[in-house]
């Protein structure tokens, strides 16, 4: 059993889209990062960067004590290990270099360039133009990266549905908050369309509805003060 400690956030979707695909058995806890439930001692006890999402692993392979992670990649690529999907092998070097290219781009620059559009875009105080056009150009840039591609294999790491399409999917799925129009990106619209129907994803995202049924509303002016401006003596 996974204990998924979770908001619901594109990187708080990544782990529910992994959970429902592979059919492993997970409870979900959520930390509303809003009411600053991110810094209770319990959850810095796994999560020492107070940020989402966070697993347990209660049944690790080959047994043992539980096993804590936090950070969306590295919880993605330990559960891709676990259960043999979604990522190619250590036997397969190529492939898992095509996988882990993919995952490491994600996290490196579409989730933190995305998350700056979104900040300046959509919570910042002041509206600052260079800011906003700053990151809206260069989220249009990765996804012009991502559109090219895909032109000639279906998902990010070639033929097959990896950790590197969780994991990048959930931050396309807010694309018209980021002034992007899909339809600019046809082949990485394809790409989008077809993760969206699967069922997997579908009751992925039910699962987020269930623990916030106000996702997607604007974000309260105290939130605001829990989420932003932290400094090494907020504990």
């Amino acid at each position: 059993m996974i204990d998924l400690y979770y908001w619901t956030t594109p990187n708080g979707h990544k782990v529910t889209m992994f959970l429902e695909e592979a059919g492993l058995p997970y409870r979900l806890h959520g930390v509303n990062i809003g009411k600053g439930e991110q810094f209770t001692p319990e959850f810095l006890a796994i999560a020492p960067n107070n940020r989402i999402p966070a697993i347990v692993d209660n049944e690790p392979a080959g047994g043992g004590k539980p096993v804590s992670l936090f950070e969306s990649g590295a919880i993605l690529l330990y559960l891709a290990d676990k259960t043999g999907k979604f990522a190619a092998p250590v036997s397969d070097p190529a492939g898992r270099a095509e996988v882990l290219q993919w995952l490491f781009w994600q996290m490196g620059g579409l989730g933190p360039m995305a998350g700056q559009n979104h900040h300046f875009s959509q919570y910042a105080p002041e509206k600052i133009p260079y800011a906003i056009d700053r990151y809206v150009k260069e989220t249009n840039r990765l996804y012009g990266v991502m559109n090219k591609r895909l032109a000639d294999r279906p998902f990010l790491a070639g033929e097959s549905y990896s950790i590197a399409d969780m994991a990048s999917y959930p931050w396309v799925v807010p694309h018209e908050r980021q002034g992007q129009d899909l339809n600019d990106f046809p082949h990485l619209k394809r790409w989008f369309e077809t993760i969206k129907a699967m069922p997997s994803t579908v009751r992925a995202y039910a699962r987020a509805a269930e623990i916030n049924p106000a996702a997607g509303a604007p974000m309260s002016a105290d939130a605001k003060k829990v989420l932003f401006g932290q400094t090494a003596t907020r504990t």
